[in-house]
Order: structure tokens, then C-alpha cells, then sequence
């Protein structure tokens, strides 16, 4: 039981030096603060053990770049509440950004219906997606027609003969 108290505490005094030791080797300190600073930076890594609730932690306030009505003034674009750039689809934006849609909304307390992608782009996308034909179920396969009568001669004239194929000439070798 005392093996397993010690793995779960770990070694301050070797994280004060490996901390102190990068930090003095980018910066000049004055030799009569560095015991000051051994202390300092040991003490805040025993009260800071990692196992700190979240609760404690203050929550992290997020000051839009933008007003919610600014930034969907156009609809050509939306503005980020983050930079305050316009997207026509703010997914890559976000995602480049580690939020999803969700988080974003809750980080500026935007309302469920808060749109991610631009209105006008929306209309150009569902354009086009009709055109192609997009969301429509499939065209039910006509029936196969009856068995003709006819005689086969007479059913070959209706359909043309199809081409013969060409082969392509090669070249020999001229070496």
C-alpha cells in the first residue's frame, strides 16, 4: 500500500528542476532570486498536483468578436463569433478552431437555431442539389413489354448494327 502512495504522488523535486532548467536556460536570472524562484515554483506544483477540481478552476468567459445580429447581417456570409471573419459554412472554421457546432452555440450562449451556414449559400447548394436531381426517389423501371410476334429480321432494322472496333496501330520500334 506505501509503494502505491508513492507511484501516485509525483516527484516535485525533479519537475522544479526539469521546469527551472528550461526556463533559466531561455532567460536571465539574477542569482540572488533563483532560490526565491526554486521555492516559489516547487510550492505551486504541490498545491497544483493535477488532481485540483475543475470546479475551482474559474469558467473561462468568451467575448464575441461580433454581435450576434452583425454577424448575421449578409446572406452572403456569417461572421465568426471567434474572429469576426465572414464564412459562407462555418464547420471547417470551427472544427479548425476544436469546437463543434454545440460548443460553439453554448460558448456565445447562441440560440439551438443559430444557422452554421450561410443563407445564400444554403439556397445555391439546394439549387443545385435539385437540378441534379438529388432527394428524389428513383424512377420505377418500366415494365419489360410482351414477347413480339414479330420475326427477328424485322426487329433488327429498328436498332442499329453496332460499329466495328478499330484497333489502334502501333508503331515499331525504330531502335
Amino acid at each position: 500500500m506505501y509503494a502505491m502512495a508513492d507511484a501516485e504522488q509525483p516527484d516535485y523535486t525533479t519537475l522544479t528542476v526539469q521546469l527551472l532548467t528550461a526556463y533559466v536556460s531561455n532567460n536571465t536570472v539574477p542569482i540572488d532570486q533563483l532560490p526565491g524562484l526554486i521555492e516559489q515554483t516547487r510550492a505551486t506544483l504541490a498545491k497544483r498536483d493535477g488532481s485540483a477540481d475543475m470546479e475551482d478552476a474559474p469558467e473561462q468567459t468568451f467575448v464575441p468578436a461580433v454581435s450576434v445580429r452583425k454577424s448575421l447581417s449578409s446572406p452572403d456570409h456569417i461572421a465568426s463569433m471567434i474572429d469576426g471573419r465572414n464564412y459562407r459554412s462555418l464547420k471547417r472554421h470551427l472544427s479548425a478552431n476544436g469546437l463543434t457546432p454545440a460548443e460553439y452555440r453554448a460558448r456565445y450562449k447562441l440560440p439551438a437555431d443559430y444557422p452554421m451556414v450561410a443563407p445564400g449559400y444554403s439556397e445555391e447548394r439546394r439549387a443545385v442539389a435539385k437540378r441534379l436531381g438529388l432527394g428524389r426517389k428513383p424512377a420505377q423501371a418500366p415494365s419489360p413489354a410482351p414477347a413480339s410476334t414479330e420475326p427477328a429480321a424485322e426487329a433488327s432494322e429498328t436498332a442499329p448494327a453496332p460499329k466495328p472496333r478499330r484497333r489502334k496501330a502501333v508503331a515499331p520500334d525504330a531502335g
